[in-house]
């Protein structure tokens, strides 16, 4: 029974001396790292000086400041991770290096413009690679930028895929109303591309569309100096009207009835045909 008794004081001791012979250890630790971080610094050993600083500065009592050497080796690291195309670890180095707050107010001002300048910068290297059609690397340059912002719909990226798949849906009309030779349509679906990669991509079908719209132009003229009623809008103006109401985002037939109604007009039915009448 006594030897039962003595027992718990044997482990209250143990774990006490484990816990100072830790504490020793840290302090002992702690006095040494000002000393490991200097010289890392000095021999230009950014890694070590990093890891060092970073030991210190979780060692000290809350409310003390970061060792001025550990801003240095992020400011340095932070510099080199850029210039390697390391964006997404220069920015996250530079970040620490701002909210750390060390440093004069001259030099804290640098930090925060330069991390400003590489937010900039990386926004729009990645906006010039979606401008090249390039999506998937837009993307991912955003990455860094937009990691920590959760809010949906709200970011660079979210309004960069949208851009892409509107386009993308109106290539698709595009080709549809090509194939059934609906040209006013398929001039209104061009006109709705407003991303440079995927005009390019119907290039070829603008120039089909403009070529079928000309002649369908030429028969409307020729009709009218022949059988069309001479108390009808002249087919060149009318055409001017809806083309412009079309630009403004109508739908070809609310473009036509939109164009007649500008220039005077109302529309009548005429046989097979829809015809702007002048007004009386």
């Amino acid at each position: 029974m006594a030897l039962r008794r003595h027992l718990p004081h044997f482990w209250i001791s143990v774990t006490l001396g484990g816990v100072a012979l830790l504490c020793v250890g840290a302090y002992v630790w702690e006095q040494q790292l000002p000393r490991k971080l200097s010289e890392a610094l000095s021999s230009n050993d950014l890694p070590a000086c990093l890891r060092y600083g970073e030991q210190l500065a979780a060692l000290r009592w809350l409310g003390q400041e970061a060792p001025e050497e550990l801003a240095i080796c992020r400011r340095r690291l932070a510099q080199q991770a850029w210039d390697q195309t390391d964006p997404g670890r220069a920015l996250l180095l530079q970040e620490q290096l701002v909210n750390s707050g060390v440093g004069s107010p001259q030099q804290k001002n640098q930090d925060q413009k330069q991390l400003r300048l590489w937010r900039d910068q990386l926004r729009e290297n990645a906006l010039s690679q979606f401008r090249a059609g390039n999506l998937a690397k837009a993307l991912s340059m955003l990455l860094p930028l937009e990691k920590h912002d959760g809010r949906r719909g709200s970011r660079l990226s979210d309004s960069l895929q949208e851009s892409w798949n509107r386009n993308r849906l109106e290539l698709e009309k595009l080709r549809e109303y090509v194939n059934q030779q609906q040209w006013w349509e398929a001039l209104s679906a061009l006109n709705q591309l407003d991303h440079p990669w995927w005009q390019n991509q119907a290039k070829p079908m603008r120039q089909q569309v403009e070529e079928a719209i000309d002649d369908l132009r030429d028969q409307t003229e020729s009709h009218s100096h022949g059988a069309m009623p001479a108390h009808t809008v002249a087919r060149d103006r009318l055409n001017v009207a809806v083309e412009a109401r079309i630009l403004e985002g109508l739908a070809p037939w609310d473009a036509f009835m939109a164009g007649c109604a500008d220039l005077g007009g109302i529309i009548i039915e005429d046989g097979p045909e829809t015809l702007c009448r002048a007004s009386q």
